[in-house]
């Protein structure tokens, strides 16, 4: 996230529309961890410290993160910048899923160049003004980039919301999916009516 001239801006990134996962979405610049990212870098090996496995694997998705905003959008990002945000988990009826943590950061500086394979376009973006585009169909968000974008939409800024993070208790989701009555599926977090009830 930066500053911009009229509030808070996030870097979204729009997936080739070619890819059967997400295609076409505006996504965060994210991806899976790789069998590297488990590795402690020698920083950590040389502190000596022992994480227990959920430290593990919440430092292999910092580094993968890293890895992967420097890989989509060619920027380096400090990786001790990152403040986690958020953690979701998709339903069990899902294709493919992917647990996924959410993490908030200052943008450093540099330009971004994306690859044109994977991702085709880039835009530094109001989280509000998304959330407008998303709801007048001109752009395609998954629910956890929505809710994302919500929630950063109330910071003015960076340092606002980098505060809100880290003063806040990483909030987990579990998504539920309900039959909607006009047809298709709805995706549902805790605290949407019907989430207990699955319906």
């Amino acid at each position: 996230i930066r500053d911009g001239a009229e509030g808070i801006e996030t870097l979204m990134l729009r997936r080739n529309s070619k890819l059967a996962f997400a295609g076409g979405h505006w996504v965060f610049p994210g991806g899976r961890v790789d069998d590297d990212d488990l590795e402690p870098s020698p920083e950590e090996a040389a502190a000596g410290e022992v994480p227990d496995q959920d430290q593990r694997t919440l430092q292999a998705a910092r580094r993968a993160a890293v890895r992967e905003a420097a890989e989509e959008a060619g920027l380096d990002v400090d990786v001790d910048s990152l403040v986690c945000f958020a953690h979701w988990t998709p339903p069990p009826v899902a294709i493919k899923r992917f647990a996924t943590w959410f993490f908030v950061a200052p943008a450093p500086t540099g330009d971004v160049t994306v690859d044109m394979g994977e991702i085709h376009e880039h835009q530094w973006v109001r989280p509000a003004d998304a959330l407008r585009k998303r709801d007048e169909g001109e752009i395609e968000l998954s629910p956890p980039t929505w809710c994302t974008l919500d929630r950063l939409a109330v910071s003015a800024t960076v340092a606002d919301a980098l505060a809100e993070a880290a003063d806040a208790e990483v909030e987990h989701f579990e998504t539920h999916i309900a039959r909607a009555e006009e047809g298709g599926a709805v995706a549902m977090r805790h605290g949407d009516p019907g989430y207990d009830s699955g319906g």
